[in-house]
């Protein structure tokens, strides 16, 4: 026989809840989309680690993930050549609103187009910052081949 045990609500799901209410951000449509939007990765996404092995099989060593601490700002690159002050980003095309791929939200839209608009400004910031401090940056899209995006870096690094 089970026996149902509750247990205190987790604190960030309790935050959640009272940011949904105060309309901070829209609640999940349904617990799968929930999920789904949980399992969205910040870092060691399959096209970032796919150019991670690829430029390691090539030979060059890099840091991943690494905090690079500016003047005026913080910037954490995917990939980062230390020596070579070579910034790498590997974008999603919805966050980072592609060109090509990126497109309007149709659900939640006052939340959503804000959002975006923020990420492409932080990105231009960062661009910014990061050449203002003598660093190459390279942004390489998600639906690149990987041989592009490999021979995107390799032309900076070289």
């Amino acid at each position: 026989m089970r026996v149902k045990v509750s247990l205190p609500r987790d604190d960030a799901e309790s935050r959640r809840d009272q940011a949904h209410t105060k309309g901070l951000y829209p609640a999940p449509l349904n617990p799968g989309r929930s999920r789904n939007m949980q399992a969205n990765r910040r870092s060691n996404t399959k096209p970032e680690v796919s150019l991670r092995k690829a430029l390691h099989h090539l030979g060059y060593r890099y840091r991943k993930d690494l905090m690079i601490k500016l003047p005026d700002t913080r910037v954490r690159p995917d990939i980062v050549f230390t020596k070579r002050k070579v910034a790498v980003f590997v974008d999603g095309c919805f966050w980072h609103v592609c060109p090509q791929h990126g497109r309007q939200p149709t659900t939640n839209e006052w939340y959503w187009t804000p959002k975006l608009r923020r990420n492409m400004e932080r990105d231009g910031k960062a661009n910014a910052a990061l050449q203002d401090a003598g660093w190459t940056v390279v942004r390489v899209w998600e639906h690149e081949s990987l041989e592009a995006a490999v021979l995107t870096v390799r032309a900076a690094l070289d």
